[in-house]
């Protein structure tokens, strides 16, 4: 049975692929097609499932298909142990509100620096992991032994198991999954993972189908012009490491979990709004009656809430070409002169 989605987001699939085509509704929770050869980590290929609504908690329930992922275990050897703290400091004082409660998870440790060079890895499969929104993918490296043959990378799209990735200082192929440096990038390119800092590190283009775009490389020597989602444009050393194409997961964003239980199990506690409480509990509670706070919103420290800057005035951002601000409006002024 196929449904078109009355949701806002039912318009970026449509951009993507039609509706009959993405979204699928199933007589049961369970998917009953057949497991997809290669991972669904494509927008082309992404799916979400809608639930009937056989339950209030299954109603509005909007769930990413990962049928396509490894059903076992983690690679222990890659793995930590995660102690939480229920959002208490070492005094035992709530010091971040809001935590608590959740599965138990275990960290998967990604290789942010993908530091063996010119030696091929192959992948051996495409994971699900708790502590991020983008899947991972198991890489083994054929000329090493043991536990030290395995990393873990955050998956691109389209990354299947069988295939082969690369990281070099040297040129490589276009292929997705390869890691080299920005001035091997051709302009318009989409790459993830990106490192601010040669050798520091992906710090760049790490969540759910984000990517940054290649823009310019001879406006400022020795370094790379490159666009955000966000629309800033900044300068980032040609050095640095980038991987081939955008992070996977792609729909990770219009997912719904349709109940507040779904909520707990990633370890969130429930938001109380300040004008529910107390006086003594926030300065926006009391009144009679429903009241609007009596002053702008803020948090229960008195920090304002909406537009108040929190960045020093004085702290420099050289290598920020176009702010995210200057370019939202570039893009409206544009369209309105269209």
């Amino acid at each position: 049975i196929v449904c078109a989605l009355r949701k806002p987001w039912a318009a970026l699939a449509r951009q993507t692929r039609p509706a009959s085509a993405l979204f699928s509704t199933n007589v049961s929770p369970t998917i009953s097609e057949k497991p997809m050869s290669g991972p669904a980590s494509s927008i082309d290929t992404a799916r979400v499932r809608k639930l009937n609504p056989r339950t209030p908690g299954t109603r509005h329930q909007v769930r990413i298909d990962r049928s396509h992922l490894w059903k076992g275990k983690p690679f222990k050897p890659l793995t930590n142990a995660i102690r939480k703290s229920g959002g208490r400091n070492n005094a035992g004082r709530i010091s971040v509100r809001h935590r608590g409660g959740g599965a138990r998870r275990r960290y998967r440790k990604i290789d942010f620096k993908r530091d063996i060079f010119d030696k091929p890895a192959v992948v051996e499969r495409i994971e699900y992991d708790p502590n991020r929104s983008a899947e991972i993918a198991l890489l083994r490296y054929p000329h090493l032994e043991g536990d030290e043959a395995y990393r873990y990378i955050i998956a691109p799209q389209a990354l299947a198991p069988g295939d082969e990735v690369t990281t070099s200082m040297n040129e490589l192929k276009m292929r997705v999954g390869n890691c080299m440096p920005l001035k091997h990038i051709p302009l318009g390119q989409d790459v993830s993972c990106v490192e601010l800092i040669p050798g520091e590190g992906a710090q760049l283009g790490r969540s759910a189908g984000s990517y940054l775009t290649m823009l310019d490389k001879q406006m400022k020597e020795g370094f790379a012009l490159v666009r955000q989602q966000s629309g800033e444009k900044r300068f980032i050393p040609l050095d640095s490491l980038c991987t081939v194409g955008p992070v996977s997961n792609p729909l990770h964003k219009i997912r719904k979990l349709g109940k507040a239980g779904r909520k707990r199990h990633l370890g969130k506690r429930p938001h109380v709004r300040g004008v529910a409480m107390n006086p003594v509990d926030h300065p926006m509670g009391g009144g009679e009656g429903r009241s609007a706070g009596g002053r702008p919103s803020c948090s229960p420290t008195g920090v304002i809430a909406k537009g108040f800057k929190t960045r020093p005035k004085n702290k420099p951002a050289p290598l920020v070409y176009q702010s995210r601000k200057a370019a939202q409006m570039e893009a409206k002024m544009a369209k309105k002169g269209g």
